[in-house]
Formats: C-alpha cells, sequence, structure tokens
C-alpha cells in the first residue's frame, strides 16, 4: 500500500495541476507539509549518539538528512443537487536531497505564490460594526 514518491519535477507539475484545480472550484483547501525524513533506527550510521548533556542530540546530525514534501487537496466535498458528492483526495509526496534544497525551495515558493493570486482579501467590515457596538452598548451601561 505505500506509494511511490513522485521526482521533483513531477511533484512540481501534479502541485500546479492541483493549484489549478482548486482555483477552478473557486473553493477548498491544499495541505502543503514538510518534515525531515526519518530514517529507520538500524541504520546506525545516520543517527547521531545520544548525549546525556544534550536534549536536543537528535537535531544536528552528522550528516545532512533529506526532506519530504507533501500536498493533500485533504477531502474534498462538492454539493450536487442537493446530495454530496465526494471527490478524489489526492496526495502528493516528494523527497528532496540536502545539496538541491535551495533550488527546491526557489521554485517551490513561485509556486505557492502563484497558487495563491486567487485568494480574496478577508472582509473584516462586518467585524470592526460589532465590536463598535460592542463599545457603546459598554459606556451606555457604565454612564447609566
Amino acid at each position: 500500500m505505500a506509494k511511490e514518491h513522485l521526482s521533483n519535477e513531477e511533484f512540481f507539475t501534479k502541485l500546479s495541476e492541483l493549484f489549478d484545480s482548486n482555483r477552478a472550484k473557486l473553493h477548498g483547501s491544499i495541505f502543503l507539509t514538510q518534515k525531515r525524513l526519518q530514517f529507520s533506527l538500524d541504520s546506525a550510521a545516520s543517527t547521531p549518539t545520544k548525549s546525556a548533556n544534550d536534549p536536543l542530540w537528535d537535531t544536528h546530525p552528522e550528516n545532512p538528512l533529506p526532506v519530504i514534501i507533501r500536498a493533500t487537496n485533504s477531502k474534498s466535498v462538492k454539493k450536487v443537487s442537493g446530495s454530496r458528492k465526494v471527490e478524489k483526495k489526492i496526495k502528493l509526496s516528494t523527497i528532496v536531497q540536502p545539496d538541491a534544497l535551495d533550488g527546491f525551495y526557489v521554485r517551490y515558493a513561485e509556486l505557492c505564490k502563484a497558487g495563491m493570486s486567487a485568494l480574496k482579501k478577508r472582509d473584516r467590515s462586518k467585524r470592526k460594526k460589532d465590536k463598535a457596538k460592542k463599545r457603546k452598548a459598554g459606556d451606555g451601561e457604565k454612564k447609566g
């Protein structure tokens, strides 16, 4: 059931398609996660030695570790004529080697910025009006 990771180029292509499909729907979320790739404990060569006086001993390994980047569209649900239709969940992942991180993050940032271009600014006018009403109501109680 383990799914193969995409190459970095395939990941960028699929992520771009995911942003485009999400933009076409005018709603939905895309979750992006990244973390240091953990190796099995069997490989003692890549595991740093534990030290009693260093509580963060595992944060600075001897050799740089690769990073795993994941993207998913979450559980996309679309209403169709009163009933709910569940869309296919899309999961993407790639492994980035330490020597390729800088170039990867430059391209990743450009793609994320382009994918967020359709976002609308949050409407805060209603929230400000509600606060103003509460202040007026509070001032009236103190004076009365």
